[in-house]
């Protein structure tokens, strides 16, 4: 007798995968609770191969995933946890049907919850495991604490985030992290090296913004959920790596005024009340100067050896990066800046402050203020304003774009570029890196004179050098009169002369040959260029296909180059036209 004949779709892949209803009728979750359980696991629906197959021959839509995973999820205690509170909300409804206050209040009070402590242990098992994935953490905690009290989101996960998000930024300034700051049209990009991992997070502006209505919020709060957990463990671990208490504490006066403030608000309505402590904390630490810090010691002189493999070259090489950094951490050391009313206000404190400035605004409009506008020690005031009533002789008016612009560049860029009422240079991202062949902008090429030391040349350097050359057009138009009457004279001399010599035979002579200079650097190149064409052509079809990607992709950048530059020299050449024009209408 031959052997028993498989069934169809009972074996091979087909079993590897389960649809999402069979899963969750297999966890006893709903919907809801299905896909939060997948939210916080990190587990994700998985595209078959052979989807027909695993579907049993339909071709119906339907979502995937893999049965390992779901018999991963059976055994997690937060399941449980889902289901207690499926029967607390059932209790609770039968209770408010039935009119039991007292049994409703008594349940309330025993509302069953869960933490997120194993979960964030099991998906990160080292704390750099963690470090490297906070970057959509920063990123969701940041955006849900700009959050309006609409009832889209709950207020207390509003005032977690934001609560996560300062301490966050009050470990970037005193551990003095901060590397890049980029204003784009979504947000603010910042980037800081903690512990040397590169952390990238976006923050968005203080506009008032209607939450739209395609948007899932259920989705995001549990993402959030998951996403507090894991920086309220992060940050509690960055302020033991610098000594400092957590969670942040304030000084006496400060956290004494606020507490004021919040029992004057606490006799108010509940409005007033919940915004009372907590955002005026939260307005206090947008100074970002409030944390109490470990007492500072003098650092002693680090010496420098090599390390195993390393050269003296290298090792000079790595002092010197490390000698940049320190002098980039202190870029705003000794500067005293007053902020506008108008400027971003959070923004520009804590990149201030990131690079050792100290930094306070009018006391009217945020508790935190540290001296007035009125000091005289203000060395900078940002303002964004064309004009300004009244002015101090000894401090310079800015606009904000010149505090990110000196970070990106890792050092104080002019004053004069950013001077109130002056139209300011192209903000460049500090993200973008030129390769060989890209176009370079000609205000990264200024940037990068400056910080080799060299003037470059300006604007206004080109204006006197246009002048200069419309001058000396008007010279050269009366000496190209004096040349043509010249070069009549010289032409009328050589047909003398021809006549002269028609008469005459020309002498044939034998010149003794010279010796011409071989080029050896010409040599070379055409020899390396043979070689490069007989090494291509002797490649195999495979490497030739990637060589000819490779060389095609090369090309295009330069073709895309040369466009870009070409537009550019249209747009200045129309722009000193203009200018040319204005001028002689003067």
């Amino acid at each position: 007798m031959g052997g028993l004949q498989k069934k169809k779709y009972e074996s091979g892949s087909a079993t590897n995968y389960i649809s999402r209803n069979k899963a969750r009728k297999k966890l006893s979750l709903s919907l809801a609770d299905f896909r939060r359980l997948c939210i916080l696991k990190g587990i994700y629906p998985h595209e078959p191969k052979h989807k027909k197959k695993v579907n049993k021959g339909s071709t119906a839509q339907r979502t995937f995933y893999l049965l390992k995973d779901i018999r991963f999820l059976l055994h997690e205690p937060i399941v449980g946890k889902f289901r207690e509170y499926k029967i607390f909300v059932r209790k609770l409804r039968k209770a408010y049907g039935k009119a039991e206050w007292g049994n409703a209040e008594k349940l309330r009070d025993n509302k069953p919850g869960y933490k997120l402590d194993h979960i964030i242990k099991e998906r990160y098992p080292t704390f750099i495991d963690a470090l490297r994935d906070v970057d959509d953490a920063l990123s969701m905690c940041f955006l849900f604490s700009t959050f309006a009290r609409t009832g889209k989101c709950h207020v207390q996960t509003i005032e977690l985030c934001r609560r996560l998000s300062v301490e966050w930024m009050n470990y970037i300034i005193t551990s003095r992290s901060l590397r890049k700051v980029f204003l784009s049209i979504k947000g603010i990009y910042y980037q800081a090296e903690v512990l040397g991992q590169t952390v990238t997070w976006i923050v968005p502006y203080q506009f008032a913004h209607d939450h739209p209505t395609d948007v899932d919020y259920r989705v995001m709060a549990t993402f959030t959920e998951l996403y507090t957990t894991l920086l309220g463990f992060i940050n509690f671990r960055l302020y033991q790596t610098l000594n400092l208490v957590y969670p942040p504490k304030l000084d006496g006066k400060a956290e004494s005024a606020l507490r004021a403030e919040s029992a004057m608000g606490a006799e108010q309505d509940y409005a007033m009340d919940s915004e009372s402590y907590m955002e005026k904390l939260s307005a206090l630490s947008a100074s970002l100067s409030r944390v109490v810090a470990a007492p500072e010691e003098e650092e002693p002189e680090i010496d420098h050896f090599p390390a195993e493999g390393e050269d003296q070259e290298k090792l000079e090489e790595r002092v010197k990066i490390q000698q940049d950094q320190d002098r980039h951490q202190k870029l705003f050391e000794g500067l005293k800046v007053f902020l506008n009313r108008e400027v971003p206000r959070e923004s520009l404190a804590f990149v201030l402050r990131c690079f050792g400035a100290q930094v306070s605004w009018d006391a009217s409009l945020c508790i935190g203020s540290t001296y007035d506008v009125t000091d005289e020690t203000i060395t900078h005031q940002v303002v964004d304003r064309p004009s300004l009533e009244k002015q101090y002789i000894n401090r310079y008016y800015v606009q904000p774009q010149w505090v990110y612009d000196c970070v990106n560049a890792r050092m104080l860029v002019p004053v004069e570029d950013y001077f109130v009422g002056v139209t300011l240079p192209p903000h460049l991202s500090p993200f973008v890196e030129e390769k060989e062949g890209d176009y370079v902008p000609p205000e990264k090429l200024k940037l990068q004179a400056l910080q080799r030391g060299e003037r470059p040349v300006t604007e206004q350097d080109d204006e006197e050098e246009e002048e200069q050359d419309d001058e000396e057009e008007d010279d050269d138009d009366g000496e190209e009169e004096e040349e043509d009457e010249e070069s009549e004279d010289e032409a009328k001399l050589k047909d003398l002369e021809e006549k002269r010599s028609q008469g005459k035979a020309s002498s044939v002579k034998v010149t003794p040959g010279r010796s011409r200079p071989e080029n050896r650097q010409k040599v070379e190149q055409e020899e390396k260029a043979e070689e490069k064409r007989l090494a291509i052509m002797m490649m195999k079809k495979r490497d030739k296909y990637l060589y000819d990607k490779i060389m095609f992709g090369k090309k295009r950048r330069v073709r895309e180059a040369n466009k870009m530059a070409a537009k550019r020299k249209a747009l200045d050449e129309a722009s000193k036209t203009d200018k040319k024009k204005k001028r002689l209408k003067k």
